[in-house]
């Protein structure tokens, strides 16, 4: 989820300010934006916050965001997220939806099952884990890659 979601996770306090500077100045020049969303601030918006984007919510998830990184460690903080995150309608959770997508436990999801699963994360009601299209699978394959090459990348979670 990680390699998938946030590539800064370990380096950053609850805020990913070049990427969410880079989709104010898209938004400025009126271009389609991405998303800035730190797993922290994703988690901040599940557990305190509405799920409809808007300016305002953002505006409340930077200090939830960098008060939560202030309290609790990044392992704490992924893992809590990883309890929390919707995988599809009435999906919460990584194990609920090991077990719903792949019959297992996530204790037991190896390398492939775990990617699956984390590029469903950015739109869970769309996408599906154990029946990826091919643009996910495509996805799913560099994030796995990715993961495995990552080394002292994910020392924070140790």
């Amino acid at each position: 989820v990680l390699s998938s979601e946030d590539g800064q996770f370990c380096s950053h306090s609850g805020v990913d300010w070049g990427a969410l500077n880079q989709v104010i100045e898209d938004a400025i020049d009126g271009e389609r934006t991405r998303g800035a969303s730190t797993i922290t601030m994703q988690l901040v918006k599940n557990l305190f916050l509405w799920p409809n984007r808007s300016f305002i919510r953002k505006g409340l998830e930077i200090p939830y965001a960098m008060m939560a990184e202030l309290i609790l460690p990044k392992k704490r903080i992924m893992e809590i997220y990883l309890n929390i995150a919707e995988w599809d309608k009435g999906i919460f959770g990584v194990e609920l939806a090991a077990q719903e997508y792949f019959g297992r436990s996530a204790a037991k999801l190896g390398p492939r099952y775990s990617s699956l699963l984390a590029v469903t994360l950015p739109n869970p009601k769309q996408r599906n884990a154990a029946k990826p299209s091919r643009s996910m699978d495509r996805v799913a394959r560099i994030v796995q890659r990715r993961a495995k090459a990552s080394g002292a990348y994910v020392q924070c979670l140790k």
